[in-house]
This record gives structure tokens, C-alpha cells and sequence, in this order.
């Protein structure tokens, strides 16, 4: 009976670790640990193991089917989502710029997929169509709805903005973008932008056209990894073959 009582005993502290784990609580103390163990749950690895498959599902649960195999290729994104990972709190923003089809979204999803898979200690995320977002923010008959979602938004650890720019531009899309740009920004929380429209262009529309020089200002502060994609549109090509 007591050998029983034992081996349950044994049975629900390791489930409690693994619970406890996921979320990149430490239970046993690294003294009392076999760090040569590969299923020690006391063991660091074990630990970032752990966390990585949590945060990777995470991350499944936010990404569309289409970018399920993303993975950040450019050196740039790559040093960028490596830097969240060390401490997102000083990545800041990554903006990805360029044509229809040159990758810009695939990247996004990639960056935000390797940083879940070093296993950070926490991983929220977002990740929103610019068009949807406003679509989602604008005043209904639940009282109270738009100003819940804008704050999800703005608090959210990781938040991807899609083609930022698409949308109709009124003074009322400026004010949100302002507000949760600018939340963002004084909160240091990691953003990743993708825009069809380039930061800055003397030729032609650009990017702080379509956000206001306020949000402008505040992205150019905010954005510490500009990254213009450029070639063909992929999904074009990809029809042509």
C-alpha cells in the first residue's frame, strides 16, 4: 500500500512539473537536478524544451494554414527575431516593406516561429490583417467591444500588423493606429509591420502618408529593423509554372 501511495505520489509530481514547465516555472532546484538526464524535468534543457513546444503551439494557434512552414531566411529578420528572444523588450519594431508576393508576411510569421522555438520564458501573440483590425475596431451596439479589442492589441507581447496601408485612410484610422502605435512603443513591446507601401518614397505614396506624421514619428522611433523586400510577386510566378 505504501509503495502505491509512492509511485501516485511520483505520477502527480511529475505532472504538476510538466504543467508548471510549459510555463517556465522551475519546480525542482537546479542542486537537486541530473543535468545529464534528457527527461529530468529538472533539467534546464528539459525546461526550454518544454517551453519551446508550448510557445510553438502558441504560434501554430495564431498563424493561417498558408504560413504554417514559415521560416525566417534573411540574415536581418533572423539577427531581429534572435534579439526578441534575448530580450524583447529591446527588439522593438520590424517593418517589412515591398510589392505584393515578395515574402513579407512569410518572413513575419518565420521570425515569430524561430523566436517561439528558442523557448522564451512567456509568448503571447497576435496576428492581425491591417483591413481586419479596423474592421474589428469600429463602434457596435455591444458597449464597450472596440475599446476591449484595442487594448488586447496594444497589450498583447507580440503583435503582427498585416499590410498596414491597404485600408482606407480617414482621420478616425489614423487616431487608432496612433494609439496603438503609440502604446506600443512606450510600453517596449516587439511589433512586426508589413506594409505594401515603402517608409519612404519622394517619387510617390509612402507609408507615412497613409499613417499620419504622428504614427510616423512614432514608427520611426519604434522601428529599429527596416527590411525592403524586393523581386517578383512569388505567388505569380509559382501560377505561371
Amino acid at each position: 500500500m505504501v509503495e502505491q501511495e509512492r509511485a501516485g505520489s511520483a505520477r502527480s509530481m511529475r505532472a504538476l512539473e510538466r504543467i508548471l514547465a510549459a510555463k517556465g516555472i522551475q519546480v525542482v532546484p537546479e542542486s537537486h537536478t541530473d543535468e545529464t538526464s534528457e527527461e529530468n524535468p529538472g533539467d534546464r534543457a528539459w525546461h526550454r524544451r518544454a517551453r519551446a513546444e508550448y510557445a510553438l503551439n502558441r504560434w501554430k494557434t495564431a498563424t493561417p494554414p498558408r504560413f504554417r512552414n514559415a521560416e525566417a531566411t534573411l540574415p536581418v529578420v533572423v539577427t531581429w527575431a534572435d534579439q526578441a528572444l534575448s530580450d524583447s523588450a529591446s527588439a522593438g519594431g520590424l517593418l517589412l516593406t515591398g510589392l505584393t508576393g515578395t515574402g513579407k508576411t512569410h518572413q513575419a510569421y518565420g521570425a515569430l516561429r524561430r523566436i517561439a522555438a528558442g523557448g522564451p520564458d512567456k509568448f503571447e501573440l497576435v496576428a492581425v490583417n491591417s483591413a481586419d483590425m479596423y474592421g474589428n475596431l469600429r463602434p457596435s451596439q455591444v458597449v464597450g467591444a472596440a475599446e476591449r479589442e484595442l487594448r488586447r492589441l496594444s497589450e498583447v507581447q507580440y503583435l503582427l500588423l498585416d499590410d498596414l496601408g491597404t485600408a482606407k485612410t480617414s482621420e478616425w484610422t489614423e487616431e487608432i493606429t496612433y494609439r496603438l502605435i503609440n502604446y506600443r512603443y512606450n510600453h517596449c513591446l516587439p511589433t512586426l509591420i508589413t506594409s505594401n507601401l515603402p517608409a519612404r518614397d519622394d517619387q510617390g505614396p509612402d507609408l507615412s502618408d497613409f499613417v499620419g506624421a504622428r504614427v510616423a514619428s512614432r514608427l520611426a522611433e519604434m522601428v529599429t529593423t527596416l527590411v525592403p523586400m524586393i523581386g517578383d510577386d512569388r505567388r505569380r510566378s509559382r501560377r505561371a509554372a
